[in-house]
């Protein structure tokens, strides 16, 4: 759902580009309280691998293809608010180095497929885990129905964007209709990707699952033989959450983004994305502009001079995942130095009773 240049007039993009902003501020200050000296590293990780899970389009319609957004995942992994930070270095990194998605439309994108997929993901998932148990088999349902709405949430805001500075005149109806059509079908995709990473995830590390703290598990006593449950007042952690070295995870993940990136992604559809395809079939996309860093080695995910397309592809993964674990690694370090920082300016200037 990158939005290139040209598809929103200029005055709307700048007013996306100040919410963006905005957005992003206070998601920088809210990043701290959700970021430890565990999770911090974990962040920048999050980032890559949405990085190179969007590079694996999958078939959803005839002639039409999708991928993941990201935005529930990340909310449910690390927090919303670091969720809307990780979606921001994503969409940054792709597109700076790889012509995706225009930098005058950079506010669009990160409103559209940052902030609204994060903020509808992290309400519908938190208030499915009030009514579901609290089991981690809750958090991996209540993230697969958050992701599979937050994909139809963002095509019907870039539905309203395009309604309030469109630049082709197209029935409004039309687009809504075909925007939100075909991306219900494409959360499909992205609820299944996340409910097994989150699975996955919550499997080995419970702890380092942001949307499963505070995840209790019954105490079990045993009587006469038998393991019975203690009273509902007495619990334990559950199993595995006892914090631990990240690095394990932190290596398995990477390892893995690298894989999906360098070498996964050159089986990915090639057919155009719902909102490509979309855009070509209304008539959306006869204004469109060619991208300012269309000039650059690595536009369009591939690398200049390189012919061979597998490895020339495999090469832009690699590096898209390099680029951005750093990138994101050191801002949410960044963060969590600052947030640490505040805490003992705290405690140095509170007077003692």
């Amino acid at each position: 759902m990158h939005v290139p240049d040209g598809f929103i007039n200029a005055p709307v993009s700048v007013a996306a580009g100040v919410a963006a902003a905005a957005a992003v501020a206070v998601s920088l200050r809210g990043a701290r309280r959700e970021l430890d000296e565990r999770t911090a590293p974990l962040a920048g990780l999050v980032a890559a691998f949405i990085f190179a899970v969007q590079m694996l389009n999958f078939p959803v319609a005839a002639g039409t293809s999708g991928h993941l957004l990201g935005g529930a995942l990340a909310a449910i992994l690390v927090g919303p608010y670091t969720g809307v930070l990780c979606v921001s270095v994503v969409l940054l990194m792709q597109g700076i180095l790889f012509a995706d998605g225009g930098l005058t439309a950079l506010g669009v994108n990160i409103t559209v497929m940052g902030v609204v997929t994060v903020v509808t993901a992290h309400l519908v998932f938190r208030g499915l885990l009030r009514v579901l148990p609290p089991t981690r088999r809750s958090v991996t349902v209540a993230g697969f129905v958050a992701a599979l709405l937050s994909v139809p949430a963002a095509a019907a805001a870039f539905t309203a964007v395009y309604a309030v500075g469109g630049t082709t005149d197209v029935p409004l109806g039309k687009v809504l209709t075909a925007m939100v059509g075909v991306h219900v079908l494409i959360g499909i995709g992205e609820a299944l990707i996340t409910a097994a990473t989150v699975g996955a995830v919550i499997a080995v590390r419970p702890d380092l699952v942001h949307g499963a703290r505070g995840l209790t598990a019954p105490l079990k006593l045993r009587v006469d033989g038998v393991l019975v449950d203690a009273p509902a007042a007495v619990t334990v952690p559950a199993a595995g959450a006892a914090a631990g070295s990240t690095k394990k995870v932190w290596v398995t993940g990477l390892v893995t983004a690298l894989v999906l990136a360098g070498f996964v992604s050159f089986y990915a559809s090639a057919d155009p994305d719902g909102l490509e395809k979309v855009a070509a079939d209304k008539g959306i996309d006869e204004k469109v502009e060619e991208h300012a860093a269309a000039g650059s080695p690595l536009a369009d995910y591939g690398v200049k001079d390189v012919d061979d397309a597998r490895l020339s592809g495999g090469l832009v993964g690699v590096i898209g995942v390099g680029v951005t674990v750093v990138a994101g690694t050191g801002i949410f370090w960044t963060v969590r130095r600052r947030r640490t920082d505040d805490l003992t300016a705290t405690a140095t200037t509170t007077p003692v009773a």
